[in-house]
């Protein structure tokens, strides 16, 4: 006797009727899968996909593969997915505002804060602070973001852009998708790098770690990061970078490819004695046009103390 396998879409605990997602400029050009799994972290690859092929993903009316590349404006229904993370106001978290208007808010970050919750419930996020401040981020952007234009790793500390309504937010996420936001950052290597240089290379982030090599492979994509200059400190550099289209990981990685790893960077080879509880990654400048105004905006933010204190011991 032959048995017939019937494949059923799988079903999550506390899954949502029906949400709806537009594609902003930046995400154009972007895969389906690659798309979703950014809004839903906690889910893996595997899963997103198996939500597509089960038609519980439609692109613009339609059921879509997952390789299907999204474009501006694209509307995207999601049925029964899962209720995924969303970030919460928490109060008890303090927030170091550096700048602030009606359209948006400048904000810097310590180390050891994630800029947004990955789980249902998750509490001492950025996010969660910035909702706190300002209640109305909760309508801008996605919902686990409340308004972030950019993020930073964990232990990654400094300024993010923070849009206040959703046509900021536009505005501004198409400028950063334009690279005309100029981010730039201050590490401490080992050595002295070249300098100025702008080095180019291929970079693909899958699991906890990216991969940066010289040429093309699968699943790479281009990036550039800028060496713009150093202050020697003993056989330690403090050097100012600027990666106009920052992946994850991008500077993280791309400075141990060059034979610099970041000083506290256990993930890609960086000396942990001086720095044992993060990396000296700052986020120090940002330069923009503000949205509203047309006018310049030059923000600076100052090195914690504690990267002070491993500047010191150099």
């Amino acid at each position: 006797m032959k048995l017939r396998c019937i494949l059923r879409p799988q079903r999550y605990v506390g899954a949502v009727p029906e949400r709806i997602l537009e594609v902003v400029a930046a995400d154009a050009g972007q895969r389906l899968d690659v798309l979703l799994r950014r809004h839903h972290p906690a889910l893996g690859r595997a899963a997103i996909r198996r939500l597509i092929e089960a038609g519980q993903a439609r692109l613009c009316g339609r059921t879509a593969r997952a390789g299907t590349a999204v474009q501006t404006g694209d509307r995207i229904v999601l049925r029964d997915w899962p209720d995924d993370a969303r970030a919460l106001p928490d109060p008890a978290l303090g927030l170091s505002v550096v700048h602030q208007d009606a359209s948006l808010l400048v904000v810097d970050k310590p180390a050891a804060m994630d800029c947004h919750p990955l789980r249902p419930g998750e509490v001492g996020t950025l996010a969660g602070a910035l909702l706190a401040h300002d209640p109305g981020l909760a309508q801008v952007g996605d919902r686990r973001e409340a308004g972030l234009i950019h993020r930073l790793d964990r232990d990654t500390s400094g300024l993010l852009l923070v849009a206040r309504d959703a046509r900021t937010f536009a505005a501004l996420r198409a400028d950063l998708a334009a690279g005309r936001i100029d981010k730039r950052y201050l590490a401490l290597c080992p050595g002295r790098p070249r300098l100025p240089a702008c080095h180019r290379a291929e970079l693909r982030a899958r699991g906890p770690r990216v991969t940066v090599r010289s040429e093309p492979f699968a699943g790479s994509l281009p990036i550039t990061t800028e060496l713009l200059g150093l202050e020697p400190h003993g056989d330690h550099s403090l050097v100012s970078v600027r990666a106009p289209f920052a992946r994850r990981h991008q500077i993280r990685a791309h400075l141990a490819f060059l034979g610099h790893p970041i000083v506290g960077d256990r993930a890609y080879g960086g000396d942990t004695e001086r720095l044992p509880n993060r990396h000296f990654l700052h986020a120090s400048e940002l330069r923009l046009t503000h949205p509203e105004s047309g006018r310049p905006l030059h923000l600076r933010s100052a090195l914690p103390p504690e990267l002070q204190v491993c500047i010191g011991a150099c």
